[in-house]
Protein backbone atom coordinates (compact mmCIF):
# COMPACT_ATOMS: atom_id res chain seq x y z
CA UNK A 1 0.00 0.00 0.00
CA UNK A 2 1.40 3.63 -0.51
CA UNK A 3 2.16 5.20 2.14
CA UNK A 4 -0.32 8.70 2.76
CA UNK A 5 1.61 11.30 3.81
CA UNK A 6 0.70 13.14 7.21
CA UNK A 7 -0.69 16.12 7.60
CA UNK A 8 1.69 18.80 8.48
CA UNK A 9 0.75 21.58 10.92
CA UNK A 10 3.52 23.76 10.08
CA UNK A 11 3.02 27.44 9.16
CA UNK A 12 -0.71 27.11 9.91
CA UNK A 13 -0.69 30.17 11.70
CA UNK A 14 -3.89 31.51 10.05
CA UNK A 15 -6.24 28.47 10.81
CA UNK A 16 -4.72 28.67 14.71
CA UNK A 17 -5.34 32.31 14.95
CA UNK A 18 -9.17 31.92 13.40
CA UNK A 19 -9.63 28.95 16.23
CA UNK A 20 -8.06 31.34 19.12
CA UNK A 21 -10.65 34.00 17.84
CA UNK A 22 -13.51 31.55 18.29
CA UNK A 23 -12.22 30.12 21.80
CA UNK A 24 -11.96 33.60 23.14
CA UNK A 25 -15.09 34.81 21.93
CA UNK A 26 -16.94 31.74 24.05
CA UNK A 27 -14.30 31.16 26.60
CA UNK A 28 -13.90 34.99 27.69
CA UNK A 29 -15.98 38.23 29.40
CA UNK A 30 -15.26 39.98 26.19
CA UNK A 31 -17.09 37.55 24.71
CA UNK A 32 -20.23 37.85 26.62
CA UNK A 33 -22.15 39.65 23.64
CA UNK A 34 -22.26 36.56 22.34
CA UNK A 35 -23.62 34.15 24.59
CA UNK A 36 -26.95 34.94 25.17
CA UNK A 37 -28.48 31.39 24.64
CA UNK A 38 -31.80 32.58 27.10
CA UNK A 39 -35.07 30.76 25.44
CA UNK A 40 -32.10 28.16 23.48
CA UNK A 41 -33.40 24.62 22.71
CA UNK A 42 -30.19 23.47 22.09
CA UNK A 43 -28.10 22.49 25.56
CA UNK A 44 -24.71 22.69 25.65
CA UNK A 45 -24.14 18.68 26.01
CA UNK A 46 -26.29 18.86 22.62
CA UNK A 47 -23.80 21.16 21.10
CA UNK A 48 -20.51 18.92 22.28
CA UNK A 49 -22.77 15.65 20.87
CA UNK A 50 -23.47 17.22 17.36
CA UNK A 51 -19.93 18.77 17.25
CA UNK A 52 -18.26 15.74 17.85
CA UNK A 53 -20.35 14.16 15.72
CA UNK A 54 -19.49 16.45 12.91
CA UNK A 55 -15.34 16.67 13.56
CA UNK A 56 -15.47 12.84 14.18
CA UNK A 57 -17.16 11.77 10.72
CA UNK A 58 -16.97 14.56 8.37
CA UNK A 59 -13.32 13.84 6.82
CA UNK A 60 -14.17 9.62 7.79
CA UNK A 61 -15.84 7.68 4.92
CA UNK A 62 -19.10 7.37 6.82
CA UNK A 63 -21.61 10.25 5.93
CA UNK A 64 -21.42 13.13 8.73
CA UNK A 65 -24.73 14.15 7.07
CA UNK A 66 -26.31 10.42 8.06
CA UNK A 67 -25.17 10.82 11.45
CA UNK A 68 -25.99 14.01 12.05
CA UNK A 69 -29.91 13.33 11.00
CA UNK A 70 -29.84 9.95 13.19
CA UNK A 71 -28.22 11.92 15.98
CA UNK A 72 -30.87 14.86 15.75
CA UNK A 73 -33.55 12.09 15.93
CA UNK A 74 -32.31 10.25 19.32
CA UNK A 75 -31.65 14.06 20.97
CA UNK A 76 -35.44 14.47 19.90
CA UNK A 77 -33.89 17.83 18.05
CA UNK A 78 -36.16 16.97 15.21
CA UNK A 79 -39.74 17.19 16.83
CA UNK A 80 -40.80 20.83 16.14
CA UNK A 81 -40.94 22.33 12.39
CA UNK A 82 -39.30 25.16 13.50
CA UNK A 83 -36.46 23.94 15.67
CA UNK A 84 -35.45 21.18 13.10
CA UNK A 85 -35.10 24.03 10.64
CA UNK A 86 -32.61 25.52 13.04
CA UNK A 87 -31.08 22.53 13.43
CA UNK A 88 -30.25 21.87 9.88
CA UNK A 89 -28.82 25.14 9.55
CA UNK A 90 -26.88 24.05 12.61
CA UNK A 91 -25.47 21.05 11.03
CA UNK A 92 -24.19 22.94 8.11
CA UNK A 93 -22.46 25.66 9.66
CA UNK A 94 -20.58 23.88 12.32
CA UNK A 95 -18.52 22.51 9.48
CA UNK A 96 -16.74 25.48 9.53
CA UNK A 97 -15.03 23.84 12.78
CA UNK A 98 -13.70 20.89 10.36
CA UNK A 99 -13.08 23.08 7.79
CA UNK A 100 -10.65 24.92 9.95
CA UNK A 101 -8.94 21.66 11.31
CA UNK A 102 -7.97 20.67 7.09
CA UNK A 103 -6.57 25.10 6.69
CA UNK A 104 -4.42 23.58 9.78
CA UNK A 105 -3.54 20.33 9.09
CA UNK A 106 -2.82 21.01 5.51
CA UNK A 107 -1.98 24.79 5.11
CA UNK A 108 1.34 23.41 2.98
CA UNK A 109 -0.62 21.95 -0.02
CA UNK A 110 -3.11 25.11 0.59
CA UNK A 111 0.13 27.71 -0.04
CA UNK A 112 1.26 25.49 -2.81
CA UNK A 113 -2.22 25.66 -4.58
CA UNK A 114 -2.33 29.72 -3.73
CA UNK A 115 1.49 29.94 -4.98
CA UNK A 116 -0.13 28.13 -8.46
CA UNK A 117 -2.70 30.62 -8.60
CA UNK A 118 -0.78 33.54 -8.90
CA UNK A 119 1.75 31.74 -11.67
CA UNK A 120 4.65 30.93 -9.17
CA UNK A 121 4.12 27.12 -8.94
CA UNK A 122 2.76 24.59 -11.93
CA UNK A 123 1.88 21.30 -9.74
CA UNK A 124 0.10 23.08 -7.00
CA UNK A 125 -1.87 25.21 -10.05
CA UNK A 126 -2.79 22.27 -11.22
CA UNK A 127 -4.39 20.80 -8.07
CA UNK A 128 -6.02 24.15 -7.97
CA UNK A 129 -7.87 23.56 -11.15
CA UNK A 130 -9.05 19.93 -10.36
CA UNK A 131 -10.15 21.40 -7.41
CA UNK A 132 -12.32 24.03 -8.97
CA UNK A 133 -13.38 21.54 -12.16
CA UNK A 134 -14.79 18.71 -9.79
CA UNK A 135 -16.27 21.49 -7.54
CA UNK A 136 -18.45 23.06 -10.55
CA UNK A 137 -19.46 20.18 -11.36
CA UNK A 138 -20.80 18.77 -8.49
CA UNK A 139 -22.71 22.52 -8.04
CA UNK A 140 -24.00 22.11 -11.51
CA UNK A 141 -25.47 18.52 -10.73
CA UNK A 142 -26.49 19.04 -7.05
CA UNK A 143 -28.59 22.24 -6.97
CA UNK A 144 -31.15 21.34 -9.14
CA UNK A 145 -32.11 18.22 -7.14
CA UNK A 146 -31.48 19.33 -3.79
CA UNK A 147 -35.21 19.92 -2.65
CA UNK A 148 -35.83 16.48 -4.47
CA UNK A 149 -33.32 14.57 -2.37
CA UNK A 150 -34.12 16.27 0.95
CA UNK A 151 -38.14 15.45 0.20
CA UNK A 152 -37.04 12.00 -0.09
CA UNK A 153 -34.07 10.69 0.63
CA UNK A 154 -33.46 12.71 4.02
CA UNK A 155 -34.90 9.95 6.74
CA UNK A 156 -33.38 7.11 8.85
CA UNK A 157 -34.28 3.98 6.45
CA UNK A 158 -32.73 5.67 3.63
CA UNK A 159 -29.56 6.78 5.41
CA UNK A 160 -28.97 3.43 6.98
CA UNK A 161 -29.42 1.81 2.99
CA UNK A 162 -26.99 4.04 1.77
CA UNK A 163 -24.67 2.98 4.90
CA UNK A 164 -24.75 -0.81 4.19
CA UNK A 165 -24.68 0.05 0.29
CA UNK A 166 -21.65 2.18 0.50
CA UNK A 167 -20.08 -0.09 3.05
CA UNK A 168 -20.24 -3.31 0.43
CA UNK A 169 -18.82 -1.28 -2.43
CA UNK A 170 -15.68 -0.71 0.09
CA UNK A 171 -15.30 -4.55 1.05
CA UNK A 172 -16.07 -5.40 -2.52
CA UNK A 173 -13.33 -2.92 -3.79
CA UNK A 174 -10.97 -3.68 -0.49
CA UNK A 175 -10.58 -7.39 -1.31
CA UNK A 176 -9.61 -6.99 -4.64
CA UNK A 177 -7.07 -4.90 -3.75
CA UNK A 178 -7.97 -1.35 -5.41
CA UNK A 179 -6.66 0.19 -2.44
CA UNK A 180 -3.36 -1.12 -2.72
CA UNK A 181 -2.65 -0.64 -6.31
CA UNK A 182 0.01 2.12 -7.22
CA UNK A 183 -1.53 4.78 -8.67
CA UNK A 184 -0.81 8.25 -9.86
CA UNK A 185 0.37 11.16 -7.51
CA UNK A 186 -1.65 14.20 -6.52
CA UNK A 187 0.56 16.85 -8.60
CA UNK A 188 -0.23 14.90 -11.88
CA UNK A 189 -4.23 14.60 -11.49
CA UNK A 190 -6.17 15.80 -15.14
CA UNK A 191 -9.24 17.83 -15.89
CA UNK A 192 -10.91 14.56 -16.94
CA UNK A 193 -10.06 12.79 -13.94
CA UNK A 194 -11.51 16.05 -12.01
CA UNK A 195 -14.74 16.16 -14.03
CA UNK A 196 -15.15 12.37 -12.78
CA UNK A 197 -14.79 12.65 -9.25
CA UNK A 198 -16.85 15.89 -9.30
CA UNK A 199 -20.06 13.59 -11.16
CA UNK A 200 -19.22 11.15 -8.56
CA UNK A 201 -19.28 13.65 -5.52
CA UNK A 202 -22.87 14.79 -6.84
CA UNK A 203 -24.15 11.19 -5.30
CA UNK A 204 -23.31 12.37 -1.37
CA UNK A 205 -26.15 14.34 -1.88
CA UNK A 206 -27.95 11.09 -0.31
CA UNK A 207 -27.35 11.11 3.37
CA UNK A 208 -25.60 8.15 4.34
CA UNK A 209 -23.27 7.56 1.14
CA UNK A 210 -20.40 10.09 2.69
CA UNK A 211 -18.64 12.71 0.46
CA UNK A 212 -15.44 11.75 1.95
CA UNK A 213 -16.25 8.09 1.15
CA UNK A 214 -17.35 8.37 -3.19
CA UNK A 215 -14.56 11.25 -3.72
CA UNK A 216 -11.81 8.43 -2.50
CA UNK A 217 -13.29 5.87 -4.55
CA UNK A 218 -13.73 7.71 -7.39
CA UNK A 219 -10.10 9.14 -7.56
CA UNK A 220 -8.84 5.54 -7.05
CA UNK A 221 -10.84 4.35 -9.80
CA UNK A 222 -9.67 6.89 -12.30
CA UNK A 223 -6.07 5.51 -10.95
CA UNK A 224 -4.83 8.03 -8.43
CA UNK A 225 -3.21 6.38 -5.84
CA UNK A 226 -5.04 5.93 -2.05
CA UNK A 227 -2.39 8.37 -0.85
CA UNK A 228 -3.61 11.35 -3.60
CA UNK A 229 -6.74 10.10 -3.33
CA UNK A 230 -7.35 10.90 0.43
CA UNK A 231 -5.49 14.26 0.11
CA UNK A 232 -7.88 15.21 -2.99
CA UNK A 233 -10.97 14.32 -0.70
CA UNK A 234 -9.72 16.77 1.75
CA UNK A 235 -9.00 19.82 -0.37
CA UNK A 236 -11.46 19.43 -2.44
CA UNK A 237 -13.82 18.76 0.87
CA UNK A 238 -13.08 22.22 1.94
CA UNK A 239 -14.41 24.38 -0.89
CA UNK A 240 -17.37 22.23 -1.34
CA UNK A 241 -17.63 22.06 2.80
CA UNK A 242 -17.20 26.37 2.95
CA UNK A 243 -19.58 26.91 0.01
CA UNK A 244 -22.41 24.35 2.03
CA UNK A 245 -21.67 26.68 4.95
CA UNK A 246 -21.77 30.25 3.79
CA UNK A 247 -24.99 28.96 1.75
CA UNK A 248 -26.18 27.94 5.01
CA UNK A 249 -25.30 30.49 6.84
CA UNK A 250 -26.79 33.28 4.18
CA UNK A 251 -30.07 31.73 3.97
CA UNK A 252 -30.53 30.64 8.11
CA UNK A 253 -28.07 31.92 10.17
CA UNK A 254 -30.65 34.70 11.83
CA UNK A 255 -33.01 31.91 12.23
CA UNK A 256 -30.24 29.78 13.74
CA UNK A 257 -28.95 32.48 16.17
CA UNK A 258 -32.74 33.48 16.88
CA UNK A 259 -33.46 30.10 18.19
CA UNK A 260 -30.10 28.62 19.66
CA UNK A 261 -28.27 31.93 20.46
CA UNK A 262 -24.34 32.46 20.03
CA UNK A 263 -23.13 29.99 22.93
CA UNK A 264 -23.77 26.79 21.51
CA UNK A 265 -22.95 27.26 17.62
CA UNK A 266 -19.67 28.59 19.15
CA UNK A 267 -19.26 25.06 21.48
CA UNK A 268 -20.23 22.92 18.64
CA UNK A 269 -17.71 24.57 16.14
CA UNK A 270 -14.92 24.47 18.42
CA UNK A 271 -15.52 20.96 19.57
CA UNK A 272 -16.31 20.15 15.71
CA UNK A 273 -12.62 21.62 14.74
CA UNK A 274 -10.87 19.56 17.56
CA UNK A 275 -12.70 16.41 17.16
CA UNK A 276 -11.90 16.67 13.43
CA UNK A 277 -7.99 17.77 14.08
CA UNK A 278 -8.18 14.07 15.89
CA UNK A 279 -9.89 12.54 13.01
CA UNK A 280 -8.06 12.75 10.03
CA UNK A 281 -4.86 12.43 11.77
CA UNK A 282 -6.02 8.94 12.98
CA UNK A 283 -7.51 8.50 9.62
CA UNK A 284 -4.18 8.61 7.52
CA UNK A 285 -2.56 6.94 10.39
CA UNK A 286 -4.72 3.70 10.19
CA UNK A 287 -5.12 3.78 6.70
CA UNK A 288 -0.77 3.45 6.42
CA UNK A 289 -1.31 0.49 9.23
CA UNK A 290 -4.54 -1.21 8.70
CA UNK A 291 -6.15 0.00 5.02
CA UNK A 292 -9.71 0.84 4.10
CA UNK A 293 -11.73 -2.44 4.94
CA UNK A 294 -12.60 -1.40 8.45
CA UNK A 295 -14.66 1.16 7.28
CA UNK A 296 -16.94 -0.93 5.25
CA UNK A 297 -17.92 -3.26 8.27
CA UNK A 298 -18.79 0.25 10.50
CA UNK A 299 -20.80 1.22 7.50
CA UNK A 300 -22.60 -2.50 7.17
CA UNK A 301 -22.85 -2.49 11.26
CA UNK A 302 -24.18 0.97 12.13
CA UNK A 303 -26.57 0.75 9.12
CA UNK A 304 -28.20 -2.11 10.42
CA UNK A 305 -28.19 -0.83 13.47
CA UNK A 306 -30.10 1.76 12.18
CA UNK A 307 -33.07 -0.80 10.63
CA UNK A 308 -33.27 -2.07 13.66
CA UNK A 309 -33.69 0.84 16.20
CA UNK A 310 -36.36 1.80 13.34
CA UNK A 311 -38.05 -1.35 13.16
CA UNK A 312 -38.54 -1.46 16.85
CA UNK A 313 -39.70 2.52 17.20
CA UNK A 314 -36.43 3.45 18.77
CA UNK A 315 -36.01 6.36 16.06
Amino acid sequence: MNMLSQPSTRRAWPAAVVAMIVTVLWATPAGAAFQDSSGSELSVLEAVILGLVEGLTEYLPVSSTGHLLVTNTLLGLDESPAVEEAIETYAICIQLGAIIAVVFLYWGRLRQMLDGLLGRDADGRRILIAVIISFAITVAIALPAEDTIKARLFGVGPIAAAWIAGGIVILVLSRRGWFDKVGEELATITTRQAAIIGVMQAIAMWPGVSRSMITIIAAVLVGLSLRAAVEYSFLLGLITLSAATAYEGLQGGDQLIDTFGWTTPLIGLFVAFVSAMAAVKWMVTWLNEKGFEIFGWYRVAVGVLAFVLLAVGAI
